[in-house]
């Protein structure tokens, strides 16, 4: 199905070569002004350069053709060059009705792809913290708007799961539980099953050690060694490892669980380890690694480049791999498991020159195909009211699950203010609108820009933000209950042309859907999605204001009304759906 612009456009085209002018003048956006028109082309002003001819007179050509099309309501020629476009609103109201039975409204990918979204990046041994907030929020957006325009997308979580923090873990397990058979060089049997240590032991086990090897060196080396032993296949400390990953996960899960994130693979640099000595010896004999002070890197310049770039280090002096080596190393793994046409990786902005340098030794190597796509989306930093990076009030990095609990708090209490439902539901309702707070108070922003976290803003149920978009859909939910309980009906109901500004501006915004989704799968882009949404929003409210829906008289309107606003509710599930929340049944 066409885009509503496209079937504008086209009209323009036809008409402007018709008047002897280049077809590609009849582009036609979204007007500027929308106290004066709906949509506008400003094709005449170019094409006076081109034809040596005054603009108005250009458009005054185009205007009296295309204004035969019963397309639009209105359609004039404005000095000094500018055409302004009204749309008929029956032409309106069947572009919405077509649409409605379209699958995903029309949109239609020919060419559908394997994409791998890498935007998890968590350690193990640790709590989820703030930090990786937006990683997991903005990557669960972008692989559900990804997978709902017909790609196939795999997410990955890509744990930490392999570095010097193993080895002091297992340091500091040993100096509090030497007795453990982990640490019995005459141990002959099997490993227990069981962990020897809980998720909170863990948690606590990790920052001690990692404190520790900052004082005290000898412990270092001997963390330093563990890990060594470790990554060497030494039996005993793969079991503690074993036991680390299990319980790590099973945490894990549950915190992403809580933020409606999913992975489809649950894998680790610890599984990239099987590659990496293959991958030096490629990049060895095919003479784009050389040693440099000890160390293996790769040259990645290029002539274009304008600043100096340093080569990519893909073996330390010490024989050591570092995360550039495990993230090209994980690259030869996917493309022998899912050979994917693209793949998209989140990360604070500030890795940008690790993912600039582990792409370009992927593609020098033949890693991957020259046309493989591989993104980088870096976002900014979440910060306090003093634009400073969020801490706790004690100055420390605050946990995701204190985060999360606040922002459900804040909702709770504003539902309890305003309404007389119990305290149980209360709590349900205030933990579905505290994710959409928290999700949309990071998704409107552009992924790249900082911005400040404002509970009290995040949280309100006014201006843009997520509890105001749940309203709304709420609001639209409680419409369409009283019409069905008063015994209509809201199958096969059609939305009908209107003279009311208001409902056909919502139809607009309605109209707007398939092209916004298409933008932002294009750009990867959630933050679109979310301006989408606020708009539609916006739009319904001021035709529920200025309209008396369920009290309309003519049976034929009210019928007409229900059907939009039923759409409206369509299209806004869906936007919330690929931002990652949903909306309660009431508010």
């Amino acid at each position: 199905m066409k885009k509503l612009l496209e079937l504008i456009t086209e009209e323009f085209e036809k008409a402007f070569e018709q008047c002897g002018y280049d077809a590609k003048l009849g582009k036609v956006g979204i007007s500027n002004r929308p106290d004066l028109c709906q949509y506008q082309c400003n094709g005449a002003m170019a094409g006076a350069k081109l034809y040596h001819k005054a603009p108005i007179m250009i458009a005054q050509d185009v205007v009296a053709v295309v204004s035969e099309h019963t397309m639009f309501q209105s359609v004039e020629a404005v000095n000094p060059g500018f055409i302004n476009i009204n749309l008929n609103s029956e032409f309106v109201a069947d572009y919405l009705n077509q649409m409605k039975h379209e699958e995903k409204f029309g949109i239609c990918n020919s060419h559908p792809e394997t994409v791998i979204v890498d935007y998890g990046g968590a350690n193990v041994a640790k709590p989820l913290h703030i930090g990786h907030l937006r990683s997991a929020v903005i990557g669960e957006s972008v692989k559900r708007i990804t997978k709902y325009m017909g790609n196939q997308v795999i997410g990955d979580v890509h744990l930490g799961d392999w570095g010097l923090q193993m080895g002091l873990i297992i340091t500091e397990l040993q100096e509090r539980k030497p007795e453990l058979p982990y640490f019995d060089e005459s141990f002959q049997g099997d490993y227990p099953s069981e962990a020897p240590f809980t998720i909170s032991e863990l948690e606590e086990i990790y920052p001690c050690a990692s404190k520790k090897s900052k004082e005290d060196e000898a412990f270092k080396e001997r963390a330093h060694q563990a890990t060594l032993k470790l990554q060497s296949g030494y039996a005993p400390y793969h079991a503690l490892w074993q036991h680390i990953m299990n319980i790590s996960k099973e945490d894990l899960k549950k915190n992403y669980d809580h933020l409606n994130v999913e992975f489809d693979l649950w894998k680790g640099e610890s599984d990239a380890q099987p590659y990496i000595p293959g991958l030096i010896q490629d990049l060895t004999d095919k003479g784009l690694a050389y040693e440099s002070q000890g160390a293996l890197v790769v040259d990645i310049a290029e002539e274009s480049d304008n600043k100096e770039l340093p080569p990519c280090i893909v073996r330390k002096s010490d024989g050591a791999a570092l995360y550039a080596t495990s993230d090209i190393a994980t690259l030869i793994e996917r493309e022998q498991d899912f050979h994917p046409d693209k793949y998209v990786y989140l990360a604070d902005k500030r890795q940008d020159l690790h993912y600039t340098q582990f792409f370009r030794v992927a593609k020098k190597a033949g890693i991957v195909k020259p046309e493989t796509d591989l993104i980088f989306i870096g976002f900014g930093t979440m910060n306090g009211k003093d634009g400073k990076p969020f801490k706790t009030r004690e100055g420390g990095v605050m946990r995701l699950e204190n985060l999360i609990a606040q922002i459900n708090e804040a909702v709770y209490e504003k539902i309890m203010e305003n309404r007389s439902v119990s305290e149980e539901e209360a709590r349900k309702t205030a933990e579905i609108v505290g994710l959409a707070a928290l999700k949309y108070g990071d998704l409107s922003n552009q992924a790249s820009k900082d911005y400040i976290f404002d509970i009290d803003r995040f949280t309100s149920f006014e201006g843009n933000t997520g509890p105001y978009i749940l309203y709304t859909i709420v609001r639209i939910k409680s419409i369409i209950e009283k019409y069905k309980a008063e015994g209509g009906e809201i199958s096969n109901l059609s939305v009908l042309g209107t003279e009311n500004a208001e409902q056909l501006q919502l139809m607009l915004e309605i109209a707007k859907v398939n092209e916004v989704i298409e933008n932002a799968a294009e750009e990867l882009a959630p933050h679109k999605i979310c301006s989408y949404v606020y708009d539609l929003a916006n739009a319904f409210n001021r035709f529920y204001h200025g309209t008396k829906i369920l009290t309309e008289e003519d049976e034929a309107k009210k019928k007409g009304y229900i059907a939009l606003i039923c759409m409206a509710k369509t299209v806004l599930e869906t936007g919330i759906e690929l931002l990652g929340f949903e909306a309660p049944d009431r508010m």
